[in-house]
């Protein structure tokens, strides 16, 4: 049993009477690096320890739920946090769907997520690669005139979970980043790119790919304009088609369902996106950087099959929202550290992978838009209506090859259109901090706004 278990359990024996208690601890370590011209500016190691507690009481409406949350483990912090919840439960509002979860007899899958060599790494290695990558954008193109934000970054995370219900559950993972914002000049003209290398440990990171990444994406730039409005097919990068799966993922989430915060309401059985479209949440695949043991109110994460060749299957769910739909949860609550509580949403979503890579998709495409950064996609996306307009930076497509930079366009449709319109999904499968993995993604009938 985790130590982090055992704390948890310790404060399970302070339950009274008939009230439920779920205590989530979570312990970690987080160490970044940011390199300037050739020294640290800045290193930062954090250690957190916390826990947050949930009260549940039943009455005659339905349950109320008191919250309380500390950032340390100490005996008192425990017995301030209990009297706050149970304080907290008594002007809550009644709701008779409120539950913690219980065991639903689905084992958990055996899953490496951590890596010893994220601590064990001396310092100075970490320092090092931080340098290097500002070193390599600097020196790997002579219109690069400055390097922001390059830095390394890693983290050590433990959590568990345990309630009056019967939940036990704990699970670990580490992580490893390496990114860098190169800026690039010719003529006065300045332009961005972002290069990044992430992995379990240090030893997967490849600093000469993140930089060779942030120059290419910078100076491919050089020289952008604004085009003419103009109709056509969109390929977005994996990067940017990460991002809409991501919003997507959202309006797939059962308590936006259930609120009537979804396009996808009522929807089940239809078909919804084009054959070639198969997305899946699952935090049972390794590679996946959102990939979890455990969901965050302690049940076995699932694989999910959301849309399955272009159907709408069904949604993700956690506790509460299974039970205002009348089903079960999907193992798929989302918390935000100790002071959150649970939540229905996606943490591991992927699509299905095509047979042709990204040259292979421009050359079907002929002509349009290569879509390589996204601008104000949380106000320009609508979950409820499926509204999408935001703004890009990107390339032209002409006779199958990227072309010349274009800038200060915005790409419109709605999500509901951009599923149906998917005409190319790539095998270049890239797996991305974050929610979502991506690949290459052909969509027809974008508009683009420019002059």
């Amino acid at each position: 049993m985790s130590q982090l278990l055992e704390h948890a359990q310790r404060i399970l024996e302070s339950a009274r009477g008939d009230e439920e208690i779920e205590v989530y601890v979570a312990s970690g370590v987080d160490t970044e690096v940011q390199s300037y011209q050739g020294e640290v500016e800045e290193l930062t190691t954090a250690t957190s320890n916390g826990f947050g507690i949930r009260i549940l009481n039943d009455g005659a409406g339905g349950a109320r739920v008191g919250t309380a949350w500390a950032g340390s483990l100490d005996d008192e912090a425990i017995v301030n946090a209990l009297r706050e919840a149970r304080d907290n439960a008594t002007f809550a509002t009644e709701d008779e769907f409120v539950a913690f979860a219980r065991p639903d007899g689905v084992g958990a899958v055996s899953l490496t997520l951590s890596d010893d060599a994220v601590a064990s790494t001396p310092l100075e290695e970490k320092i090092a690669m931080a340098i290097e990558l500002e070193r390599l954008v600097r020196g790997g193109d002579t219109r690069i005139r400055q390097v922001d934000s390059a830095n390394y970054s890693d983290y050590v995370a433990e959590a568990a979970i345990a309630s009056t219900t019967g939940i036990r559950a704990s699970y670990a993972r580490t992580g490893a980043y390496v990114s860098v914002e190169a800026i690039a000049n010719d003529g006065g003209d300045d332009q961005t790119g972002w290069g990044l290398s992430a992995g379990r440990a240090p030893h997967e990171l490849d600093v000469e790919k993140a930089a060779a990444d942030a120059i290419r994406r910078a100076t491919r730039m050089l020289g952008a304009v604004k085009p003419k409005s103009f109709k056509c097919t969109a390929v977005f990068d994996p990067r940017t088609a990460a991002t809409l799966f991501s919003i997507i993922g959202g309006a797939l989430s059962g308590e936006a369902v259930v609120r009537g915060r979804s396009f996808f309401a009522n929807r089940v059985g239809e078909m919804v996106a084009t054959p070639s479209f198969t997305l899946l949440d699952d935090p049972t695949d390794a590679r996946h950087f959102g990939a979890s043991v455990y969901d965050g109110e302690g049940l076995a994460c699932r694989r999910n099959v959301l849309i399955e060749k272009g159907q709408l299957r069904g949604f993700v769910y956690d506790t509460v929202s299974a039970r205002r739909a009348g089903t079960a949860s999907t193992g798929s609550a989302v918390r935000g550290g100790i002071a959150g509580s649970p939540s229905a949403g996606c943490r591991a979503l992927q699509l299905a992978p095509g047979h042709v890579d990204q040259a292979e998709i421009l050359r079907r495409v002929g002509n349009g838009v290569f879509v390589e950064s996204l601008i104000g996609v949380h106000s320009g996306v609508n979950p409820v209506s499926g509204d999408f307009s935001v703004g890009v930076t990107g390339l032209m497509i002409r006779d199958g090859q990227l072309a010349e930079p274009v800038r200060e366009i915005t790409v419109a449709s709605t999500l509901q259109r951009m599923l149906l319109d998917v005409v190319q999904v790539g095998n270049d499968l890239e797996w991305l901090p974050g929610a979502a993995a991506g690949q290459s993604v052909a969509i027809d009938n974008i508009a683009v706004s420019g002059t």
